[in-house]
């Protein structure tokens, strides 16, 4: 087998893995089996291990591929509206903010992946959520941090359905949106 078709398969295999590390996390939390991990990724406990010698590098690695994912749609949005580009990487936040939940306690806050992670996540919203504000779209008295705190809060309450949730995010981004 070719180098790069090493290299790809890995890739796919720790692709997989993390996917099934997200769901699994998010259901059942960070004391969740491994080897449920493993299953849902295909693979064998041992592949998991190759990958993520220890439990921390797998919340670790959910954690940073969350926040390219995050950073990702940033960089997609540039051609929608202001208001447009904001909402829709908010509506992404809140995703982030449910796999971050899940896992929270196990990340180091105080860690340089964590920090420099946190760092990605602001430069990428921060020029969208500008944006918004230099033409007009968002409120010129609240900060970025402001309204990620406000968002990550939504995220944390327990709701009937996913309809409420998705309600109660839209009627605190109106409370973002400068009214004309």
């Amino acid at each position: 087998m070719a180098a790069s078709a090493v290299i790809n398969q890995n890739a796919l295999v720790c692709d997989a893995l993390l996917a099934a590390a997200r769901e699994v996390f998010a259901e059942k939390g960070t004391e969740a089996s491994l080897e449920e991990v493993a299953r849902r990724a295909g693979v064998g406990i041992g592949t998991l291990y190759r990958n993520f010698p220890a439990r921390q590098d797998l919340f670790d690695a959910v954690d940073v591929g969350e926040v390219e994912r995050l950073c990702d749609v940033a960089d997609q949005v540039g051609g929608l509206s202001p208001w447009d580009a904001l909402e829709t990487f908010l509506r992404r936040f809140v995703e982030y903010a449910a796999t971050k939940r899940a896992i929270k306690e196990a990340l180091n806050a105080e860690s340089s992946m964590f920090r420099t992670c946190r760092a990605d996540m602001y430069a990428a919203g921060g020029p969208l959520f500008t944006r918004a504000q230099d033409t007009g779209a968002a409120r010129a008295d609240v900060t970025f941090d402001d309204v990620l705190r406000m968002v990550s809060g939504i995220t944390a309450g327990a709701y009937v359905d996913d309809a409420q949730r998705e309600r109660v995010l839209a009627m605190a981004l109106d409370g973002v949106r400068k009214v004309a």
